[in-house]
């Protein structure tokens, strides 16, 4: 394999992780593959003495470590805990102005929430970010949804939720859904892996 090769492999495998960057549904994965990209596109630049590459990609990484960097600093948000009933009012709008969203992050996912018998919003100044839905069963909640609106998805409600579900009444939490887009998430707040689902004690 001659160089010209390598360098255009080069330009060609940022091109592509910047890409698919862009399709992923984490904010923080979407950042990590994007700097990723980003440096490919960097080293492809110097090589070929394109600066101007260069210097929006340098850009890019910045920002990139600037919001990752942020994401990973415990939360100084205050959130509001808010029981609800089931899937009704406002917890009904919510899913609904984000069900294509919702979807895309829990594929194959079922919209029909009319076993959850437990529920929760989480509010930021007033405004609705998250919401928890499940079945509780002797202080156990098997949770059915457990979404963020993107621009919250920084782990910092999934931390707030553990640290505020047990006064309410529950001991542990079972997820049984997808989590092809969640591992990072389940990790970060506790949970452990079981056969077949996933199991926090509070």
């Amino acid at each position: 394999m001659n160089s010209k090769i390598i360098i255009e492999a080069i330009g060609y495998i940022g091109s592509a992780l910047v890409l698919i960057s862009f399709l992923m549904v984490s904010v923080y994965k979407l950042r990590v593959v994007n700097s990723i990209g980003s440096l490919f596109c960097v080293i492809y630049g110097l090589i070929i003495h394109a600066f101007p590459t260069v210097v929006m990609n340098v850009a890019l990484i910045a920002i990139n470590v600037y919001y990752l960097s942020k994401m990973l600093k415990p939360t100084e948000k205050n959130y509001d805990l808010v029981r609800v009933n089931g899937d009704e009012g406002l917890t009904g709008f919510i899913i609904n102005h984000y069900k294509e969203d919702i979807a895309k992050c829990f594929p194959g996912i079922s919209m029909n929430f009319k076993r959850a018998n437990c529920g929760f919003v989480v509010c930021h100044e007033g405004k609705p970010v998250g919401v928890l839905l499940g079945e509780l069963k002797n202080y156990d909640l098997d949770i059915m949804l457990d979404y963020s609106i993107p621009e919250y998805r920084d782990f910092s409600i999934g931390k707030f939720l553990m640290d505020n579900l047990a006064p309410e009444g529950i001991d542990r939490l079972i997820y049984r859904g997808a989590d092809e887009n969640h591992k990072e998430y389940l990790k970060k707040t506790g949970f452990e892996q079981k056969d077949g689902y996933y199991e926090k004690k509070l």
